[in-house]
């Protein structure tokens, strides 16, 4: 049996401390500003990204992983003898998942993939599951069996402190920014069938929609993947970051939560202050 090394791309919204942990190849996507082109998380940051928008520039683009990029990169693997496994943003959100394919097409016997049908940590909860099955003994093709289905077992829920972000983004109209910025509405995102959507727009301070994600969490405890429980932001005080801590840390065994700061990639659609909670449920 080979070897098994897992690929992510730069989404996956991990820390340097896990990838290393967990032995995983990070691969960055692009964000462009206009002729200016970056790496996620190797030539910029989010808050570089911050500082450039605050500044005039508009929110930049992001470009998947290309089919040459995943060849080089499972190629690299498949010749020193590994099976590799990539787990990125999902199919629904991005053509990476595709262009994966595209790239290891003449590789299909030794290169495999896990739609995560997520994004940031919660892609990266299928990637960390992966590497704690290949570290079991497991072969490539037995981790995507068991990986695969707990795709839609993944509970990723964010609360976005404004709504700049996705109005600059053409996500929300200004109307809506406007009206949500007088209205005190923190919306609340959810993962639902591999799509981002609203789910509730609590009103008041920030906490209202913490308090929204807190309530899933504990009604969804007995049947949580106790594993990891991830705690994931775009930037945010730290006043905020404690409190949402302190709160899962009063539900679950603190030692198994996992802070991590989300890339460039998720920062620049969602912008500062969004912070979400992510589990998988058994």
């Amino acid at each position: 049996m080979n070897k098994v090394k897992i690929i992510v791309d730069s989404t996956v919204d991990l820390s340097k401390e896990l990838y290393e942990k967990f032995d995983m190849e990070v691969i960055p996507l692009g964000v462009n500003f206009d002729s200016e082109n970056y790496k996620d998380g190797v030539t910029i940051t989010p808050d570089e990204v911050y500082a450039k928008v605050k500044n005039g520039a508009p929110l930049p683009s992001t470009a998947a992983v290309s089919p040459q990029i995943f060849e080089e990169t499972a190629r690299k693997y498949v010749e020193q003898g590994y099976d590799v496994i990539y787990i990125g943003i999902g199919s629904k959100l991005s053509s990476a998942f595709q262009n994966y394919h595209i790239g290891t097409m003449d590789m299909k016997d030794h290169a495999f993939a896990i739609d995560s049908e997520n994004l940031s940590s919660g892609s990266g909860l299928l990637a960390m599951k992966a590497a704690k099955l290949r570290d079991e003994g497991k072969s490539a093709k037995e981790i995507v069996e068991l990986v695969q289905p707990l795709s839609k077992k993944v509970s990723a829920k964010f609360v976005l402190d404004t709504l700049d972000y996705m109005k600059k983004g053409g996500r929300c109209s200004a109307m809506a920014a406007l009206f949500g910025h007088l209205l005190h509405i923190h919306p609340v995102l959810k993962m639902v069938e591999g799509k981002l959507i609203v789910e509730k727009k609590p009103r008041g301070p920030i906490r209202m929609g913490y308090k929204e994600m807190l309530e899933e969490l504990k009604n969804d405890l007995p049947n949580i993947d106790m594993d990891h429980i991830m705690i994931t932001h775009a930037g945010v005080n730290d006043d905020d970051l404690k409190y949402l801590k302190d709160e899962v840390s009063k539900l679950v065994d603190p030692s198994i939560i996992r802070v991590t700061r989300a890339g460039c990639v998720i920062s620049s659609h969602c912008g500062y202050g969004t912070i979400g909670i992510l589990y998988i449920k058994k």
